[in-house]
């Protein structure tokens, strides 16, 4: 009983670490193009 109880927790755990994932990389691009937008009125 506690072994499947554990593998549920690791479960739930890697696909909110994979949403998680996710989340930051669009993050990341959103950074980016606010980044190229400040550069490009710059010039």
């Amino acid at each position: 009983m506690k072994n499947k109880i554990l593998a549920m927790f690791a479960l739930l755990g890697c696909l909110v670490m994979a949403g998680c994932a996710n989340t930051i990389d669009g993050a990341g691009q959103d950074i980016s193009k606010a980044g190229d937008a400040i550069s490009r009125s710059t010039k």
